[in-house]
């Protein structure tokens, strides 16, 4: 068993072939995805699937960086809202991108703060979004770090001296196709860290791995992540599956 921590499989990108895409997952031992929200816009596309194939797709709510403008707290409300309406197993996608704009860094840093302290009152794991954003993550999870907070830095590309402040604050690193691309140097810092504190994920869409990279990704496809790390650590697959599967089944409470 596989389980793909970060997918999108309910985007656009989907609508004409996720029976299939599902299929494929199930094929390849990949039986559990967990879905992040992105905004207001998302959320009847991922709560439709995850009625669709409740055994598979576990919900996340949260307000994802790229979606925060100066409107934020209308949109942080209506997360708040699903919360009380049903059961999600995180708070996500949550964080900071400073890649394409730093316009609202202001509104993106108060969002991110606030969406913690969710996490933190509810229990829940967080799933972190850094882009570009190193040292603004850090800096808030820093002053919220401790034993009420966890949960995963997803799709992780920094180095090792940041892989192992994020160990030591307790959270996950979520590992996903990037480590299967030749120049990313990311195999590297991964073989510093012991694989009890990894998770593995797509992006789907997003960052598919080698064979596929610069196609559509999709869950299945994390089983070619799960291969690389075997190669990283010299283990066998299901050493990586074991063990990244306990830890999203224990981090999520899936």
């Amino acid at each position: 068993m596989l389980i793909d921590t970060h997918s999108h499989i309910y985007s656009e990108e989907f609508n004409d072939d996720i029976n299939e895409v599902i299929s494929r997952c199930r094929e390849v031992g990949v039986n559990k995805i967990v879905l992040p929200n992105v905004d207001e816009e998302s959320i009847e596309p991922m709560m439709t699937l995850c009625e669709k194939y409740p055994e598979m797709c576990y919900p996340l709510m949260g307000l994802h960086p790229t979606s925060v403008t100066e409107d934020y707290i209308a949109q942080l409300d209506l997360v708040k809202e699903w919360f009380e309406k049903r059961t999600f197993y995180g708070v996500g996608e949550i964080g900071i991108d400073l890649y394409w704009d730093r316009t609202f860094l202001k509104q993106q840093i108060e969002a991110f703060e606030e969406q913690i302290k969710m996490a933190k009152e509810m229990k829940l794991p967080v799933v972190i979004h850094v882009r570009d954003s190193f040292d603004e993550v850090f800096d808030v999870v820093g002053r919220h770090a401790g034993d009420e907070l966890n949960g995963i830095f997803h799709s992780f590309t920094g180095n090792e001296e940041q892989a192992k402040q994020i160990v030591d604050w307790g959270f996950k690193l979520g590992i996903n196709g990037i480590v299967t691309f030749k120049n990313s140097g990311l195999d590297k810092v991964v073989a510093t860290v012991d694989p009890k504190n990894l998770v593995v994920e797509t992006d789907a869409p997003y960052l598919a791995p080698v064979p596929y990279r610069g196609k559509r990704n999709e869950s299945g496809y994390v089983r070619l992540v799960a291969n690389k790390l075997a190669d990283v650590y010299g283990l066998a697959v299901e050493d990586i599956e074991q063990i990244t599967s306990q830890n999203a089944i224990e981090l999520f409470n899936i």
